[in-house]
């Protein structure tokens, strides 16, 4: 089993950076795909970054790219998504997620909710214009 919580959300204007943390329980963390996901109010849950376990591999949704940076560190149980040159349109709030049971970092299906079966209870992050 796996406990995810979220921290570092806020407020900030555009152009400024966001940390977020995602605190995770389990024995075996190192072998879990972390991802963050978003949802802004009136939309879908969007994906947003995915890391492999042992971090190797990362995918981002193209509207991120270049601004974002998800990372981790397994001794900490700890994933983190830096944020900069945040946007208005970045706006949500985010939500880690485990998948603790598949093997491997498919970037064809790292994206689908459905993977993943242990989620946060999210932080909101606002950032004005």
């Amino acid at each position: 089993q796996a406990q995810l919580v979220e921290s570092g959300g806020g407020s900030v204007q555009a152009g400024g950076s966001l940390r977020l943390s995602c605190a995770a329980s389990g024995r075996t963390f190192s072998s879990y795909t972390m991802c963050w996901f978003r949802q802004a109010p009136v939309k879908e849950r969007e994906f947003v970054a995915g890391i492999s376990g042992s971090g190797t591999y990362t995918h981002y949704v193209d509207s991120v790219k270049g601004r974002f940076t998800i990372s981790r560190d397994n001794a900490k149980k700890t994933v983190y998504l830096q944020m900069n040159s945040l946007k208005p349109e970045d706006t949500a709030v985010y939500s880690c997620a485990a998948d603790t049971t598949s093997v491997g970092f498919y970037v064809g299906s790292v994206d689908n909710p459905r993977k993943y079966n242990y989620w946060g209870q999210g932080t909101q992050v606002t950032v004005s214009s």
